[in-house]
This record gives structure tokens, C-alpha cells and sequence, in this order.
């Protein structure tokens, strides 16, 4: 199963769900990210909030939706529509749902605040994508309501 990450920029956010799921995922699962309209580059606090993590940092780099390797059975938009962000649309038949995460890429104040905002948004990243890998995956996918909305409920955690 392809999980595609989908938020504006594909420097933050999408790029920490993308790590942070292939970090925890079995073999079969796979996560990518990208954006509706790519910064063109992985934002240098999520490389090093990684880093610190332990987690893989090779091959992120930032995409547009168009260029992806594979085709998604996922799409998760990690837009914070609350804060006026437009989330962007993929096309196709893919079981969808929203987990909306406020933009670090965004935040001000000093460096300790800004790290703080980074570490909040992957925490509930990590909440949310733990819930997922803790669903019946198996099951659920041969019925793409319950899936969806299940993936909703998790993008309602930490709310």
C-alpha cells in the first residue's frame, strides 16, 4: 500500500509524515510526499528535527504531486486548513482523508520556539500515524468507507 503525505510546500509537514511513517511502517507500506505546489526544497529544521530523531533523511527532497514515483491507494492532506491554508486536491480513485497540522515553516519567535513548533507538528504526525498503522489494514482495505473514515477520526486526534 502507497500512502501519499500531500500538503502545499512539501517542505515540512508532508516531509516528516514521509519519514516518520516509513520509519515505522512493515514491509509493504510505503509513504511519499509531495506538494501542490513544491518549495523546491526540505525545510533545514524538519532535516535536523530528523536527524535528531533518528530517523532517515535520504532521498526527501521536495515534489509536486505530478512527479510521483508511484501511484498513491492513500492520500492524507496535512494542510492547517483552520489557518487559511488551501489544501491541495489529488485526482483518483484513493481513499482520501484530512489531518490538519499547523505550518512550522510558518512559526516566529526565537529559535527555541520555532524548534518547539517543528517538534509539535511531528509529534502529532507520530500520534496520528501510529493510530493508522494500528488499524486492521487488511481488512480495511477492501472497504475504502471504513477506511476513510477511520483515517478521518485519526486526523481528529491531538485536536
Amino acid at each position: 500500500m502507497n500512502i501519499l503525505f500531500l500538503c502545499t510546500g512539501n517542505s515540512c509537514r508532508s516531509i516528516l509524515a514521509e519519514a516518520t511513517f516509513n520509519a515505522l511502517a512493515p514491509a509493504g507500506l510505503r509513504a511519499m510526499s509531495a506538494g501542490s505546489r513544491p518549495v523546491g526544497h526540505v525545510h533545514p529544521r524538519s532535516l535536523a528535527l530528523l536527524q535528531r530523531k533518528g530517523l532517515m533523511q535520504e532521498g526527501l527532497y521536495s515534489k509536486s504531486q505530478d512527479a510521483l514515483p508511484l501511484a498513491p491507494d492513500v492520500v492524507i492532506t496535512v494542510c492547517a486548513g483552520a489557518a487559511g491554508e488551501a489544501c491541495p486536491v489529488y485526482p483518483g480513485p484513493v481513499v482520501r482523508a484530512h489531518w490538519g497540522v499547523e505550518d512550522p515553516a510558518g512559526a516566529t519567535g526565537s529559535d527555541d520556539e520555532i524548534d518547539a513548533a517543528f517538534e509539535s507538528a511531528y509529534r502529532l504526525l507520530r500520534v496520528r500515524i501510529e493510530a493508522l498503522l494500528a488499524l486492521p489494514l487488511d481488512e480495511m482495505v477492501h472497504d475504502r468507507a471504513a477506511f476513510g473514515a477511520a483515517l478521518a477520526r485519526i486526523g481528529e486526534q491531538g485536536r
